[in-house]
């Protein structure tokens, strides 16, 4: 995610820093990311009612709640990240990125704070759609990173084809699918609690 020009970036590899090409600086320019920003709060009272509307329309369903949530939760997780994904910068219109793991090289031997914000924010991306999707539907893990990874290089197509000044990056990839991953393990881990904790209960009474 490109938060600042690859002029305010001073790589310190041979090749520029290409930034992982997703969101343009909060710190040089914020008053591009409040409407953002803005649109994401108001969407909460919207995503409340959307939950209780899915609901209603899964009257008797002892799962209804949960459905509901995650799948309003997918969206709302997800588009503010796609909005910034897509919004222009003024740079030029097609930077193509292909080697792996070279801006990644160039963000952690950069500055610290910078790096960290570009990484996670590429983790972030698709993290509610990995978080949630085990919690709507039975997928596997290795579903979510599948499903993750095509959308990733849907977005990085999609930038290069528009020409909006973004970076296409491999690196963008494999950041926003790992994000996705994570994010699917520790929703399959909190998922999986209850049922180890009620089947050493079981096992407890069975011994008693």
């Amino acid at each position: 995610m490109a938060l600042t020009s690859e002029a305010e970036a001073k790589p310190l590899l041979a090749l520029p820093l290409a930034g992982l090409g997703h969101w343009d600086p909060a710190g040089t320019d914020v008053g591009r990311w409040a409407p953002v920003v803005l649109v994401s709060v108001v969407a909460l009272p919207v995503a409340a009612l959307a939950v209780r509307a899915l609901m209603r329309w899964r009257p008797g369903r002892p799962d209804a709640r949960s459905r509901s949530v995650a799948e309003v939760a997918m969206v709302v997780g997800t588009l503010p990240w796609l909005w910034m994904t897509f919004t222009p910068l003024p740079a030029p219109p097609r930077r193509l990125r292909l080697v792996p793991l070279l801006d990644i090289a160039n963000l952690v031997t950069g500055e610290p704070a910078f790096a960290l914000v570009q990484v996670v924010g590429n983790l972030f991306v698709f993290a509610a759609f990995g978080f949630f999707a085990p919690r709507r539907w039975p997928v596997s893990t290795a579903t979510v990173v599948a499903l993750a990874a095509a959308g990733s290089v849907a977005i990085e197509v999609t930038q290069y084809l528009l020409g909006i000044g973004r970076v296409t990056s491999v690196d963008d990839v494999l950041l926003n699918t790992a994000g996705a991953g994570l994010a699917a393990l520790v929703s399959r881990r909190l998922l999986d609690r209850p049922a180890r904790l009620n089947d050493r209960s079981s096992r407890g009474l069975t011994s008693d």
